[in-house]
C-alpha cells in the first residue's frame, strides 16, 4: 500500500492501468490539435467564429481538457485512495481440526501415487483450500507422536509444516494410532471450551497399538468426532526399499524372503470413527472423499476462533469516480 501526503492507495498495483489512461489522453488531445489545424486551413482564426457560427475553438479546448481531466480522476479511482482511519473489531470464527498424519514406512507402498504419504498431503491440502477459516494443527504419527503444528489460523504456516513431513520424521517405522490419539487428547486439553474437537486421521490402518481401546473410550469421553481417510488399497502393495542415498533398492521381504504387502484395513478405522461419533471415508483420486468431508464439518456450529482490533482506512474512491462524472457531463453538455 503505497501513501501519499496521507492518502494511501489500496490497489497501487493498478498503475499498470496507466498506459491505457496515457493512451486515450494522447488521442484526445491529438483529436483536438487536428480539429484546430482544420479549422486553421479553412479560414483564419479571427474569421472562425464568423464562418462556422456554431464552432468554437476555444470549446473545444475546454471539452478536451474535461475528457483528459475525467480519464485522470478515473484513474486515481483505480487505485483505490483512502485515508481518515476507523477502528473495526474483526472476529474469526470456525471450528478446530486436527490432522493426524501416518508417516510410518507403510506409508510410502505405491498403490497411492506418488506413494500414499505424498498422496496424503494433497487430500490434506485440498481440505484446507475448501475450509478457510478453521484453525488446524498437525500431528505426525508412526510408534510415536508429535505435535508438527499446533493449532493455528495461519494456513501458509500449517502447509510449510505439512511439506516438511516424511517417513524419517519418527524413527520407528511401525503404526500405532493410540500413541497419535493420546497426542490429539493433549492438544485438546489445553484448548478447553471448545465445542468442535475434530480429528482427521489419514492413514492406511495398519495398526500395533497396545493402549487403543483406553484411548478411545478417553476421546469419546471428551466429545471428540473422528473423520478418517483410508490411504491404501485392500489387496495391498509391497512396500519399497532405500539405500542410504535414497535410491530403489527392491522392497521389504519377510524372514523367508517374501516380499510383505502392506494393504488398508477399513474395518480398525470404520470401527473407531463409529466410536467416536465420525465418519469414514475411503480415499479417492476424485475430491469427491474431501467434499463429503467438508460438507460434514461445514455444519458444525462455528466458534470464535480470533478476536482483533484493526484500524482500517476508509474509502474515498467513490468521491472520484463522482467528480468523472461530473467533467464528463460538462464535456457532452459542451
Amino acid at each position: 500500500m503505497a501513501e501519499l501526503l496521507g492518502i494511501h492507495c489500496a490497489a497501487i498495483d493498478n498503475i499498470i492501468y496507466m498506459p491505457i489512461f496515457l493512451l486515450f489522453a494522447f488521442l484526445a488531445v491529438k483529436n483536438f490539435l487536428r480539429i484546430k489545424k482544420g479549422a486553421n486551413i479553412l479560414v483564419h482564426p479571427d474569421q472562425c467564429t464568423t464562418i462556422f457560427k456554431n464552432f468554437s475553438l476555444f470549446r473545444e479546448l475546454l471539452k478536451t481538457i474535461f475528457l483528459c481531466s475525467a480519464l485522470f480522476v478515473i484513474f486515481l479511482a483505480f487505485l483505490q485512495p483512502q485515508w481518515g482511519k476507523r477502528d473495526q473489531q474483526v472476529v474469526q470464527e470456525g471450528r478446530d481440526l486436527l490432522v493426524l498424519l501416518d508417516v510410518s514406512a507403510s506409508m510410502l507402498a505405491q498403490d497411492f501415487k506418488p506413494n500414499r504419504l505424498d498422496f496424503a498431503k494433497l487430500k490434506v491440502r485440498a481440505l484446507l483450500s475448501k475450509l478457510t477459516f478453521e484453525r488446524v494443527g498437525l500431528i505426525a504419527f508412526s510408534g510415536s507422536a508429535f505435535v508438527q503444528c499446533p493449532l493455528t489460523v495461519d494456513h501458509k504456516t500449517f502447509l510449510m509444516f505439512l511439506d516438511h513431513l516424511d517417513t524419517e520424521s519418527i524413527s520407528s517405522g511401525t503404526t500405532a494410532i493410540d500413541t497419535a490419539l493420546a497426542k490429539a487428547l493433549q492438544v485438546f486439553a489445553d484448548a478447553k471450551g471448545r465445542k468442535n474437537k475434530n480429528v482427521i486421521l489419514l492413514t492406511d490402518g495398519e495398526d500395533f497399538s497396545l493402549n487403543l481401546t483406553e484411548i478411545k473410550q478417553q476421546a469419546c469421553d471428551q466429545n471428540i468426532r473422528l473423520f478418517s481417510l483410508g490411504i491404501g488399497s485392500a489387496k495391498g502393495a509391497p512396500m519399497p526399499l532405500f539405500d542410504i542415498s535414497g535410491n530403489p533398492a527392491g522392497h521389504i521381504t519377510d524372514a523367508k524372503g517374501n516380499v510383505v504387502l502392506s494393504s488398508l484395513n477399513e474395518k480398525l478405522l470404520q470401527s473407531m470413527c463409529a466410536t467416536l461419533n465420525g465418519s469414514y471415508i475411503a480415499a479417492s483420486y476424485e475430491d469427491t472423499d474431501i467434499d463429503r468431508l467438508v460438507g460434514i464439518i461445514k455444519k458444525m456450529e462455528k466458534e470464535k476462533l480470533t478476536e482483533k482490533k484493526l484500524s482500517l482506512y476508509e474509502d474515498h474512491y467513490p468521491w472520484f469516480l463522482g467528480v468523472a462524472w461530473i467533467f464528463l457531463l460538462i464535456e457532452w453538455l459542451l
